[in-house]
């Protein structure tokens, strides 16, 4: 049966995409392409990273990269690896690459076809089975165990703008199918996050088997306390596919950044879980230590390396968001 990997296990590589829509990054977009390669750079330390490119942005890249980051050209749109890039699964003998259908987050951007292309492109140039994944979806709204527990949020996966016609009962199915999940836990999410209309990867992540870290307000007065504790709640009155009461570990949110816009990502949560290192955002402010020892905690076995996002976090996402990892199919089940 094919399932999808923890993202705690082997990793064969990291897929990013390469800046390309100007209207989301604006006169920072220069600053982006930097921080973007900034993280391509400190992920490579740990695993290999291809970084995908439009052909007629192949050279920036190349340049901007350097040495030790592979490069594929292909036709974006945008440049959120976690969400037009497929969910990888495999079966303990070969991958297979889950393509949910992309509309670019409820039709926010336009044009989306060539990333709405981009699954299927890449499970060409892997020569790996293509799964269609039945539903409007992407990565970042998904958070999976490894033993057969997603976490997901009904303000995305739910919302209208996704799979209209479609009940919550035809969605789950559809991601256990996929994924080879055996339960799916709603998070409520957060109705009020406009770009993905709330994403798990922003809210709550897996961080082992029975192990979420949540995300708590910075500030129990900022408008969306209440929607984080209510997910905390829901989280703790649930149990996992084995049973399990879950280990929260709550990391808080980033203050005083708000100013750099109504999109930008103020999350901690948002990280990459790489082969022996956690790959964490950074906002030159003292949570970040605060964060790092969190996370440090939830990971002893691991190095924490922190890498600064504001000028990705300004797009509304973080690492985890450019990030897609492709599981070594030999270890993704020991």
């Amino acid at each position: 049966m094919f399932r999808m990997p923890a993202e705690w296990m082997p990793h064969e590589r990291c897929w990013m995409i390469w800046p390309r829509r100007q209207e989301v990054w604006g006169e920072r977009m220069a600053a982006t392409k930097r921080a973007y390669a900034a993280v391509a750079q400190t992920i490579a330390r740990f695993e290999p990273v291809t970084m995908i490119a439009s052909p007629d942005d192949l050279a920036e890249a190349e340049r901007l990269c350097g040495k030790g980051i592979e490069l594929l050209p292909l036709q974006v749109d945008d440049s959120w690896a976690r969400d037009s890039a497929p969910c990888f699964v495999h079966d303990g003998q070969g991958l297979g690459a889950v393509c949910f259908e992309f509309n670019a987050w409820g039709g926010k951007y336009h044009p989306y076809d060539k990333d709405a292309a981009m699954g299927a492109a890449l499970a060409g140039h892997l020569g790996t089975s293509m799964i269609a994944g039945g539903i409007v979806a992407e990565g970042g709204a998904i958070s999976v165990d490894g033993q057969g527990t997603a976490l997901t949020t009904e303000s995305c996966l739910l919302n209208p703008n996704r799979n209209p016609g479609k009940s919550k009962a035809e969605i789950e199915a559809a991601l256990k199918a996929t994924l080879g999940l055996e339960k799916v836990i709603w998070l409520p999410g957060d109705v009020n996050e406009t770009e993905t209309d709330g994403h798990v990867d922003g809210i709550a992540v897996f961080a082992g088997p029975g192990r979420v870290i949540i995300e708590t307000p910075a500030d129990p007065e900022l408008s969306y306390a209440d929607a984080l504790n209510a997910n905390r709640e829901v989280l703790r009155a649930s149990r996992d596919a084995l049973g399990r009461e879950f280990e929260i570990i709550e990391l808080g949110a980033v203050e005083g950044v708000d100013a750099q816009g109504a999109d930008f990502s103020t999350c901690y949560v948002n990280f990459y879980i790489a082969n022996g290192a956690i790959i964490a955002p950074s906002h030159g402010v003292p949570e970040d230590e605060t964060a790092r020892d969190v996370l440090a905690k939830a990971f002893p076995d691991r190095e924490i390396v922190q890498v600064p996002v504001s000028d990705i976090a300004i797009g509304g996402g973080g690492i985890h968001c450019i990030t897609q990892q492709q599981p070594r199919v030999s270890a993704a089940h020991s």
